[in-house]
């Protein structure tokens, strides 16, 4: 086990089951990962090995089948799972998100209804908030519901669905003005709709239409799409929580889950290329010796090591903080904001010590140099992070003059 990135204070129950991850990521996901990946296809076999786990149902409570872990333990199997193939991590990261809102938010029926075919992995989760001209403003959201009898009507394009076409169950967020007077502010007047489909692409339901995959430029293997709603009819009843209006705090709930989520990949990578880094070194020779022995070489070395503890260490605060029922989106931000600059800084410069053969497509750092600006993105820019950082600061460190 490698020195780095250890985590003192766990369970027996919490290291046996990152041990059985661990293994499970060394023997069946390293060893076909950048196959995998090179023929964007979806890892159907490993997927099913994670159902065969247990993993879909890793944070759902055990009353509902699931095991009932902490989201540190999650973050932990994350950061495992993304060390080996961070498309599999996005794949159990969006499904998730959903499992967590209907936890936290659902209706008794609703939390009755899914939770248990989650846990078992039966059902697929996906969440959708972002539109083709949205970016980082959600309150500029267009699709909407109108209310029509005892259902409501979506219709509206989204953007960048992780899990879109091999989903069961989409929670969609879309503004809803029933019950909130012209002038409520626009996040007061947003909806979560639980939109359950077919898996698959084209009309998965009436009135619902997945396109095919997004083309990337890394992240493959797991499905990116377009979600567009045409008259969609939803019973009132899938109103997440049962009460519209909810849905930008239901939403952002979610997305302080992800960002951790996000912050453990970010970990994984940046472990998985400081592996890569660090054995290429004491393989390749220049100059009558390994290049490990060079100082500028043992300088990176150095450095990256640094980083991968620095984010780890702020990744398992996060998730503790928002364990312990505490708010934690200062926290969970610095901590996606700084793991992901890390990966990035982390996975370039063990690029820089395969040299050429890092540019090849038949070593591993060239996957992880593709993978990584994704996490530069995901679950929020770098810029927005710092917006919620520098809001929180200013928050508790409020000047009395």
């Amino acid at each position: 086990m490698s020195r780095l990135a250890q985590t003192h204070g766990l369970t027996d129950i919490q290291q046996e089951i990152l041990s059985t991850v661990r293994d499970f990521v060394d023997k069946e996901i390293i060893p076909v990962a950048t196959e995998l990946e090179h023929r964007d296809e979806y890892p159907q076999q490993i997927v099913d090995g994670l159902k065969e786990l247990g993993l879909f149902g890793l944070m759902i409570p055990e009353e509902y089948g699931g095991l009932g872990e902490s989201l540190l333990t999650y973050a932990l199997c994350v950061e495992e799972i993304a060390r080996g193939w961070m498309s599999v991590s996005g794949i159990i990261n969006t499904h998730f998100i959903v499992a967590y809102m209907l936890k936290q938010h659902g209706t008794q029926e609703q939390r009755d209804h899914f939770l248990p075919r989650m846990a078992a992995g039966d059902i697929r989760g996906a969440f959708s908030m972002s539109e083709p001209a949205l970016g980082s403003d959600v309150s500029a959201i267009t699709s909407k519901a109108v209310k029509d009898g005892e259902e409501y009507v979506l219709t509206g394009q989204k953007m960048w669905l992780t899990n879109g076409g091999t989903s069961s169950l989409v929670a969609v967020l879309v503004r809803s003005d029933e019950g909130h007077p012209e002038g409520t502010a626009p996040h007061k007047s947003m909806t979560t709709f639980l939109v359950e489909k077919e898996p698959g692409f084209g009309e998965v339901r009436p009135g619902l239409t997945i396109p095919g995959k997004i083309d990337k430029m890394g992240y493959k293997g797991v499905d990116t799409t377009e979600l567009i709603m045409d008259g969609l009819r939803i019973p009132a009843d899938r109103v997440l929580g049962g009460v519209t209006g909810r849905g930008f705090y239901q939403m952002m709930d979610g997305v302080e889950v992800g960002r951790v989520n996000v912050a453990a990949r970010g970990c994984g990578v940046a472990q998985r290329a400081f592996e890569l880094g660090v054995r290429y070194a004491q393989q390749r020779h220049t100059f009558g010796k390994q290049i490990a022995h060079h100082q500028a070489i043992q300088f990176k070395l150095a450095e990256m090591a640094t980083k991968v503890e620095a984010a780890h260490a702020m990744m398992v605060n996060a998730a503790r903080k928002k364990d312990s029922g505490e708010r934690n989106d200062l926290e969970a931000g610095m901590a996606k904001y700084l793991a992901s600059e890390y990966c990035k800084e982390v996975v370039e410069d063990a690029f820089r010590i395969h040299g050429g053969y890092g540019f090849s497509k038949e070593y591993e750092i060239e996957r992880l140099y593709r993978e990584a600006p994704m996490l530069l993105i995901g679950e929020g820019t770098a810029e927005i992070q710092k917006m919620i950082i520098g809001r929180r600061l200013l928050e508790e460190y409020r000047f009395q003059g």
